[in-house]
Order: structure tokens, then C-alpha cells, then sequence
């Protein structure tokens, strides 16, 4: 008989599906924090068509660049917030929107490539080819609503309409969670005392793409450009009504009232705060000791986190490296949040 530290582990078969899954989480975490650079350095527009193939290849030649600085000029984004725009500052704008889709469609192959190689080989459940179809099936559809998005900056407004900005975040981070889910999933583990904490830890995922959301509609406004205090909203905890609700129709005060958008976006980070700490008690009253008390304790502390970085980045009007490392941050508690909830579901 062999003795038990002599025994080799059995081969996990499914153990390279979960390291491309972990590289394309990967992948799409570079995506949003190169998102968030591309809005904060306002080069989201730099680029006017959309072009899946030909776009690859960047202008090669200085007439080539010419033409397309020509057709930046079109827009009202050039005419009405940089109208003294050299053609080296728009290379600079051009290259990060650049950037952002061709990481898009690197993630699309990395999604693809891989999936076909481990389908054809009999790697995939059933049910898990469904999963990773959808995943795919995401991951175009937020090719065309990145599309859909430009499109809206380039005839009326300066820049792109933030509910369709957050449309395209809170997809991204919806495809990302996803394939955290599955990735964890397929992992075996310990089964453990989730009694009154499976409940919570969904919430809490909720509450983050909910945020998330939240927070893009503020980038997209530039609600945080705007009430730089904290713990107050000029002056007041609480905004007069005549400011929160002055639009009509009322539900366009939830988009367009950069008042309502900051305050919202307030109010939903003191409850996921209040809710991560509830949640880390609960759950190192329940299981003391626990994985997943371990897990609910430090997601605690990626909310809280979070939050202070939120704050350091109004009170310093939103500087790049903080609004970018606001916006990477908050997909580090978003996989965090996955993760937990996944292993007690």
C-alpha cells in the first residue's frame, strides 16, 4: 500500500478552463481601467467610425493622420472644448481610444479561440458550452453598445450620453463577474455553514454592479466635477428638494440632475458600506473561522476601501490617477463579491 503523503494528486481536467477564464478576467479588468482612461482623458471620441477590421491598423502616414484629424474636427467635441487641438495632442487621444478597442478585440479572440480548442477536444459540460456561449454572446453585444455609445457624442452632444455609458460599464462588469462565477465554479470546495449568509452575499453583488453602475453615470455628467466636500453637498447632508427634483418628467432627474446623480451614487456607497459590515458580523458570528468569514471580512474591507478612495477622489475634483484608480478599484471588490457569493451558492 502506498503510503497517503506518497500519493499523487489526481489530474484536475478542468483546471486549464479556469486559467483561461482567470486570463480573460484579466484581460477585461485591463479593458475597464483603459475605458476609464480613454473617458477621463476625453479621447472616447477621437476615433468617429467604426470600422471591426480595418480599424486595427492606425493611420501610417502623415496624410493618413491629417484625414482623420480632419474628421475629429466634424464633431462638437473638437469646435466646442478644444478648438486649439495640435495634431500631436490628437495622436494622443486617438492612441488610447485605439488601444481600448483593439484590447476589445483581443478579448473577443481570447474568448473564442480557446472556447472552439476546449469545445472540440471534450473539455465542456454541456451546460457549461451554454455558459461560455453566453459569454461570448456578451462579450459582442458589448462591441456594439461600445459603438452605440461613441455615436451618441458625435452630432449633438460634447460628449457620450451617460446612460449609455453606463450601459457599456455595467455590461463590462456584468461579463467579468460572470466569468469569475463560472471560474469559481468549477473549483470543488468544502462545503460550508452558509446559513442566512447566501442571501447577503447576492445582495451585495447586486449593490456592486448596481454602484457601478451609479458611479459611470456620474463620470459620464461629470457629476464629480461638481459638489467637492464631503460629508456635505454644499453645505447641506442632504440637498434641497428644489435641486434634487428639478427636472420634469421626475425619473430624468435619475440621469440628467447631476445633483441627484452625485447624491445617489452617495447614498448607495454608505449602504453597500453599512451592508459589507453587517454581512462580515454576521458571518464571523455564524462561522467563526470560516472561509467564508475570512471572504465576507475582507470584502468589508475592499468596501471601505473603496469608499475612501471615492472620497479622496471628489475632494480632489477627480485627478486621472484617482478617477482611474477609483474605477479599477471598484472591479477589485466587484471580483471579490463574485467570489464569495459564488462559493456560497
Amino acid at each position: 500500500m502506498i503510503p497517503a503523503d506518497k500519493l499523487v494528486p489526481a489530474r484536475d481536467p478542468l483546471a486549464p478552463v479556469r486559467l483561461w477564464l482567470w486570463s480573460v478576467a484579466g484581460l477585461i479588468f485591463a479593458m475597464v481601467v483603459v475605458g476609464g482612461a480613454t473617458r477621463l482623458t476625453e479621447s472616447g471620441l477621437s476615433i468617429t467610425e467604426w470600422k471591426p477590421i480595418s480599424g486595427v491598423i492606425p493611420p501610417l502616414s502623415e496624410a493618413a493622420w491629417l484625414a482623420e484629424f480632419e474628421k475629429y474636427k466634424q464633431i462638437p467635441q473638437y469646435a466646442q472644448l478644444f478648438p486649439t487641438m495640435t495634431l500631436s495632442e490628437f495622436q494622443t487621444i486617438f492612441f488610447w481610444e485605439w488601444g481600448h478597442r483593439v484590447l476589445g478585440r483581443v478579448i473577443g479572440l481570447a474568448v473564442a479561440l480557446p472556447l472552439a480548442w476546449f469545445w472540440l477536444r471534450g473539455a465542456l459540460t454541456r451546460g457549461l458550452k451554454w455558459r461560455l456561449s453566453g459569454i461570448l454572446a456578451l462579450g459582442g453585444l458589448q462591441g456594439a453598445v461600445g459603438w452605440w455609445m461613441v455615436s451618441s457624442g458625435l452630432s449633438q452632444r460634447v460628449e457620450v450620453a451617460p446612460e449609455r455609458l453606463a450601459v457599456h460599464l455595467l455590461l463590462a462588469s456584468i461579463t467579468f463577474a460572470a466569468i469569475i462565477w463560472i471560474a469559481v465554479g468549477l473549483k470543488p470546495a468544502v462545503a460550508e455553514a452558509a446559513q442566512g449568509l447566501r442571501g447577503w452575499a447576492l445582495g451585495l453583488l447586486a449593490l456592486v454592479l448596481t454602484q457601478i453602475g451609479l458611479g459611470a453615470l456620474v463620470a459620464g455628467s461629470r457629476a464629480g466635477l461638481t459638489y467637492n466636500d464631503w460629508p456635505f453637498m454644499a453645505g447641506h447632508l442632504v440637498p434641497p428638494m428644489e435641486h434634487l427634483a428639478r427636472l420634469d418628467p421626475w425619473w430624468l432627474n435619475i440621469l440628467e440632475n447631476i445633483t441627484l446623480i452625485q447624491f445617489q451614487h452617495r447614498l448607495v456607497a454608505y449602504l453597500l458600506f453599512a451592508l459589507a459590515l453587517w454581512h462580515m458580523i454576521s458571518a464571523r458570528r455564524k462561522a467563526p473561522g470560516s472561509s467564508a468569514a475570512r471572504r465576507a471580512t475582507a470584502l468589508a474591507g475592499l468596501v471601505t476601501t473603496q469608499a475612501v478612495i471615492g472620497i479622496v477622489t471628489l475632494m480632489l475634483v477627480v485627478p486621472v490617477w484617482a478617477g482611474l484608480l477609483h474605477q479599477a478599484f471598484a472591479m477589485v471588490v466587484l471580483a471579490m463579491a463574485a467570489v464569495h457569493a459564488r462559493r456560497l451558492v
